[in-house]
């Protein structure tokens, strides 16, 4: 009998954790559609091809031309993966020592500058399209949300703005 009890406990366990797997997929996969469809608006907004936006890393691409410069996009995503099989290397090994901790600490570093200049390239998304500090921030934080924001908000694509001179010979 006991046996029984645990065989049907173990059934229910398995039954209930791919339940709530197929929730979690469910909507990482709805969250997933509403970013693409806001993303393809934006890249309209933008004055691009709407179809850049759902091909992974050329849409990056784009959204570094759209608000700042490609470059960045191709230095951090070298930076970001850089650093993660050099912090992944060292931890998943196991192994300590001097050399080891030099890699490891080259790849945190390689690791949040990619982080600065992502958070560098909401700024620059946020500008771009008109808006200030507070909604880089949120592009920072809740990049889906605003993401929608920009998409389906009466947001205008203006272009990049870097220091430019204004007619008084001041920096805007």
């Amino acid at each position: 009998m006991f046996d029984y009890l645990q065989n049907y406990l173990s059934t229910v366990h398995i039954s209930a954790l791919l339940i709530l797997l197929g929730i979690v997929l469910g909507t990482l996969l709805v969250i997933y559609a509403v970013t693409v469809i806001a993303w393809w608006k934006i890249f309209k907004k933008a004055g691009q091809d709407g179809w850049k936006s759902i091909i992974p890393f050329y849409n990056g691409h784009i959204v570094y031309k759209i608000c700042w410069k490609p470059a960045f996009f191709w230095l951090m995503l070298v930076l970001a993966v850089a650093g993660m099989v050099m912090t992944g290397y060292i931890f998943l090994s196991g192994v300590s020592g001097g050399f080891e901790t030099i890699i490891y600490i080259i790849g945190c570093a390689f690791l949040l500058l990619a982080l600065y200049i992502d958070v560098l390239h909401s700024f620059k998304l946020s500008k771009a399209f008109g808006h200030g500090t507070g909604f880089a921030i949120g592009l920072v934080f809740l990049p889906t949300i605003f993401g929608l924001i920009l998409a389906f908000g009466k947001s205008q694509y203006i272009g990049i703005t870097e220091n430019a001179t204004n007619t008084s010979g001041t920096i805007d």
